[in-house]
C-alpha cells in the first residue's frame, strides 16, 4: 500500500487544526486507499502539548491512518540517531540546523522530510497551524484530493486527472513532483497596516525582495503581487492545471512534494520568513511538472502576532527575509539559466550544481543588503509609532543581521552536502526506539 506523510509543524495551540487535518487524513485513506501517516511536529509548551495530545487521543480511529505526535525531545532523539548513522562530520552543528533553539520554517519541514523517509512515505504533504480548510455546504475542501490524484505519476499519465494542461509535451515523461495551491483570507505576511498607513512606503519595503538591478516598474509589479495568495476567491468548483508551477501561485501551507525533497533540503535559517520556499523555485526552474489547483486554504493570524512582542518578532523575520534574498536571487538566477540541465537522465536533481550555486552566492558583496537596511530604516521611521521603534531595533542589530544572512547561506550549503547521507540513514532508522514501539 502506498504510504504518504501528511504533516503539521506547530509551536502554538491549534487543537481545531489538528482535528481538521485528521479528517483530511481519513479522507485520503478512505478515498484513495493509501496509508496516511499524520505527523504532528509539536514545539509547543508543555501545557499546549498536553492539550494537543488530548485532541489526538480523541480523534476517531480510522483504518490506514497512523498518527505520530512528537515533542521536540522525541524529534531530537530521532535526529541524533540519523546524523550518527549518516557519519556526518559536524554532527552537533547539523543537529542544531535541524532542530534549532528558535523558529525556523525550513528546519521544521526538513524534519518532516527525514521522518517521512523513516516511515517509508513516498510524498510529504504540508499544512500550517494558522490556517483552516474551506467548505462547501459544510463539507471541507481538502487539498489532498488533487495531491493524491497526480503526485508521483508520470506527467502524461496525470493529464487525465486534471481539468487543463499547459505543460510542454517534452516534459511528459517526467514525474509530477509538486502539487500545490495558495490561500485566501489575510495576507501571508502581516503588512496590511503598512499598506493602509502609506502606500508608497509599502511598495518601497515590499519591493526589497527583488534583485537590486530590477527597474522600479518591475519592483512595483512584484510588490503588487506579493503575499496576497488567491485574494478572496472562495471555492465553488475544482480546477486543476498540469503545468510547470509558478512559485508565486502556491504557498507552503498548501503543498505536497514527491522525490525532490529527498534530494535537496530547505534552508534552515532562523527567524526568517520565506526560508521554506526554496523547493518551489527549484521545481519550477528545473522544469519539473506540477499541478496547480484551486482548493485554497484559509489563512488567518493568531492573537500572538497582534501583540507588541509578536510585532517585533515578525518584523524581524520580515527584515531577515529581505537580507536572505541577496543570496537566493543569485541562486535562482543560476537555476533559471540551467533549466532542465539541473536534472539527470532519471529526472532527479543534480545536487552538486545546486550546492555550487549556493556556495558561490555566499561570497557576494553585501553592499546591496546595506542598502536594504537603509531603506527599511528610512521607511519605518517615516511610518512612525511602533515602526519607528522597530527601526531602532534594526539599527542596534544591523551588523549581526548582515552576518547572520551570510552565515545562513553557508549553513544551507553544509546541509545540502549532508542531506543525501542523512536521507539514506533515515530510511534505515526507526522513528521510535524499541521500548516505545513495544509499549
Amino acid at each position: 500500500m502506498r504510504r504518504i506523510c501528511l504533516t503539521l509543524p506547530t509551536n502554538r495551540a491549534c487543537g481545531d487544526t489538528i482535528s481538521a487535518i485528521a479528517e483530511e487524513a481519513a479522507y485520503g485513506a478512505g478515498q484513495f486507499g493509501v496509508e496516511v501517516h499524520l505527523l504532528i511536529l509539536d514545539s509547543s509548551d508543555a501545557d499546549t502539548f498536553a492539550e494537543h495530545a488530548r485532541v489526538v487521543r480523541g480523534t476517531p480511529s480510522v483504518p490506514h491512518v497512523i498518527t505520530h505526535h512528537l515533542d521536540e525531545a522525541e524529534q531530537r532523539e530521532f535526529l541524533r540517531r540519523v546524523i550518527e548513522r549518516a557519519g556526518a562530520t559536524k554532527p552537533d552543528l547539523l543537529l542544531d540546523l535541524m532542530l534549532p533553539d528558535g523558529l525556523s520554517y525550513g528546519a521544521c519541514t526538513n524534519r518532516a522530510f527525514l521522518i517521512a523517509a523513516a516511515l517509508g512515505c513516498e510524498s510529504v504533504h504540508r499544512r500550517d497551524s494558522d490556517s483552516r480548510y474551506q467548505a462547501v455546504d459544510g463539507v471541507p475542501v481538502f487539498p489532498l484530493h488533487h495531491e493524491l490524484m497526480s503526485l508521483g505519476k508520470r506527467a502524461a499519465d496525470a493529464a487525465g486527472g486534471v481539468d487543463e494542461t499547459t505543460l510542454d509535451p517534452r516534459h511528459a515523461d517526467k514525474p509530477v513532483t509538486m502539487v500545490g495551491s495558495s490561500f485566501v483570507g489575510e495576507m501571508s505576511v502581516d503588512i496590511d497596516e503598512m499598506y493602509r498607513l502609506d502606500r508608497d512606503v509599502y511598495y518601497d519595503v515590499v519591493s526589497l525582495w527583488a534583485p537590486g538591478e530590477w527597474s522600479a516598474e518591475e519592483k512595483r509589479d512584484l510588490a503588487e503581487e506579493s503575499f496576497r495568495g488567491a485574494g478572496s476567491e472562495a471555492f465553488t468548483r475544482d480546477h486543476a492545471t498540469l503545468t510547470v508551477v509558478d512559485p508565486m501561485h502556491v504557498d507552503m501551507c498548501n503543498i505536497a512534494f514527491h522525490q525532490v525533497h529527498e534530494s535537496v533540503p530547505l534552508p534552515p535559517a532562523r527567524d526568517t520568513i520565506g526560508s521554506d520556499y526554496f523547493l518551489l523555485h527549484l521545481v519550477h526552474d528545473a522544469t519539473l511538472p506540477g499541478v496547480l489547483h484551486n482548493r485554497h486554504i484559509v489563512n488567518y493570524y493568531t492573537g500572538e502576532r497582534r501583540t507588541d512582542a509578536g510585532f517585533v518578532a515578525y518584523q524581524t523575520r520580515f527584515a531577515k527575509f529581505f537580507l536572505s534574498m541577496l543570496y537566493f536571487n543569485f541562486v535562482y538566477d543560476r537555476m533559471t539559466a540551467a533549466g532542465g540541465n539541473l536534472l539527470d537522465d532519471q529526472h532527479r536533481v543534480r545536487v552538486p550544481e545546486i550546492l555550487e550555486f549556493v556556495r558561490e552566492s555566499a561570497g557576494l558583496d553585501r553592499t546591496e543588503n546595506v542598502a536594504r537596511l537603509d531603506t527599511l530604516d528610512r521607511s519605518y521611521r517615516k511610518l512612525g509609532g511602533r515602526y519607528a521603534e522597530f527601526a531602532d531595533v534594526l539599527l542596534a542589530h544591523r551588523e549581526r543581521f548582515l552576518d547572520e544572512a551570510r552565515q545562513d547561506i553557508n549553513d544551507f550549503a553544509l546541509l545540502i552536502e549532508a542531506w543525501g547521507p542523512m536521507m539514506h540513514a533515515s530510511r534505515a532508522t526507526s522513528l521510535y526506539r524499541l521500548e516505545r514501539q513495544s509499549g
